[in-house]
């Protein structure tokens, strides 16, 4: 076939990173403004906020898009078969040239709530920047997403040679409670050869990281009584103790002495290949001095390949309000991340399996199921993963490094069961310092600017691989 596109573009491959390298520094002022304008939109998609936040963020991102060169542009929702309705997504499409691959590009405009606001530098959703960081609330997880896409389409404007299908979805930070209904509700329209999630982090500022591994996600409730009705301390304490204690050494069971998880039936993946310093790790989580890293084995082992637990909530009577009694119950919410190779079923029953059997002194355990996130492994060699790694070189003078994350992006699981002979690509827009989920969120704006520049490459590169 003729090529068209090889005819709009320089013959020259070796010139084409120095060309978009420039076209991207020139347009950056623009992109920056476009997420600043993005943060100071308060979308938390939690239920407690104020839901016309996310709708009027979904509608900024879909005039982005259109002002990026995508004439498909819609603001869509999905209704469940129990009645839910879903948070605002935005779907913009431009289809591919003859022969040409199709590329879906995801990233989600909700955000998680501020939290405290006196743990915050500045205020969270007024985007501030402070030694060449952007802080603010979704500055980095994951408006800079969006105007990475959004960037990328700008970089190339008529060049671009892919077909390409933006997914900005409204409910990510709320668990995508709608996402496989919205998939196969649009099955068709979000097809695509190769699929660009970007909802990761890089190694570290300056260095480059491709995601080709995720933990999966189980999380639980576990509820502890030893009492119809509190008592008296002082009159029954000794031979009955209380919810609380009992919780605890039961909690406690969850990992050995070195701090390694403790349940039996878990799968560890393989070690990773690179290794993360202790102090940059103690210095990237904010760990006190004094305080001991749990478990053994390579740190990016502990984080990435192999099972953690966390207490992440506990209901139990407040310091506060306490009183001289014995608590009859108290429970505790448990999240347990599984590693690659690890069925999200078999992981909650071997949790529940353990907790049950290690009651202690007899105590009622009751165990409630929360959510399960299947984990993802890439394959490293794909032609997708090649371009990939090609252009992140590019952009930013160095290799990539083969990363894992140690949290979860459940939905990936759903794109691979609708669209099983999709590449998939996990790329980052965050650095260690970015604090996702956390106060001062941020992201590094230079890292932000190679991220642009190598998304474009990477649209490049799939285009001309295909010619």
């Amino acid at each position: 076939m003729t090529d068209q596109r090889a005819a709009e573009t320089p013959t020259d491959p070796t010139a084409r990173p120095d060309e978009l390298r420039a076209r991207t520094a020139s347009a950056f002022a623009g992109i920056r403004a476009d997420l600043e304008a993005l943060v100071r939109i308060p979308s938390v998609s939690n239920a407690a906020f104020d839901q016309a936040h996310v709708r009027a963020s979904a509608d900024a991102v879909a005039d982005l898009l259109r002002g990026a060169g995508l004439d498909e542009v819609d603001v869509l929702t999905v209704t469940t078969a129990d009645g839910r309705t879903g948070a605002p997504a935005v779907v913009a499409r431009r289809p591919a040239p003859a022969g040409a691959p199709t590329v879906l590009l995801y990233a989600h405009h909700d955000v998680q709530p501020p939290g405290d606001a006196a743990a915050w530098h500045t205020e969270p959703f007024e985007p501030t920047e402070r030694d060449g960081r952007l802080f603010g609330r979704g500055a980095a997880d994951d408006k800079a997403g969006v105007v990475a896409h959004v960037g990328a389409l700008r970089v190339l404007g008529d060049e671009l040679g892919v077909g390409v299908t933006v997914f900005v979805e409204g409910e990510e930070e709320i668990g995508s409670p709608t996402f496989a209904d919205f998939l196969h509700a649009h099955r068709d329209r979000l097809a695509a050869d190769v699929i660009v999630v970007a909802d990761s982090s890089n190694w570290s500022v300056g260095v480059p990281g491709l995601t080709t591994s995720l933990r999966g996600l189980v999380d639980c409730t576990v509820e502890v009584e030893v009492l119809t009705h509190a008592v008296h301390s002082g009159m029954f304490g000794g031979p009955v103790l209380d919810a609380v204690t009992l919780l605890a050494r039961l909690v406690a069971t969850l990992h050995d002495d070195a701090g390694d998880v403790a349940v039996a039936g878990l799968v560890h993946a393989p070690d990773p290949a690179v290794e993360l310093d202790e102090e940059q790790l103690r210095a990237d989580a904010g760990v006190l001095g004094g305080v001991r890293l749990a478990g053994t084995g390579p740190i990016t082992a502990r984080m990435w390949t192999r099972p953690a637990i966390s207490v992440i909530g506990v209901d139990a009577p407040a310091v506060a309000t306490a009183s001289n009694t014995i608590t009859p119950r108290a429970a505790a919410k448990l999240s347990m991340r599984i590693a690659p190779g690890q069925d999200p079923v078999a992981a909650m029953a071997a949790l529940r399996a353990h907790l049950e059997e290690h009651a202690p002194f007899g105590a009622r355990v009751t165990v409630t199921d929360g959510e399960k996130g299947r984990p993802f492994l890439a394959p490293a060699d794909s032609p997708g993963m090649r371009a990939a790694r090609r252009a992140f070189a590019e952009s930013w003078g160095t290799e990539p490094v083969d990363i894992g994350i140690g949290g979860s992006i459940p939905f990936i699981a759903d794109l691979l069961e609708v669209y099983p002979d999709a590449q998939i690509l996990v790329t980052g827009v965050e650095d260690p310092d970015s604090r996702a989920h956390g106060a001062n969120e941020s992201v590094h704006l230079g890292e932000l600017e190679k991220v642009v520049l190598a998304e474009a490459l990477l649209l490049d590169h799939l285009s001309r691989d295909a010619s």
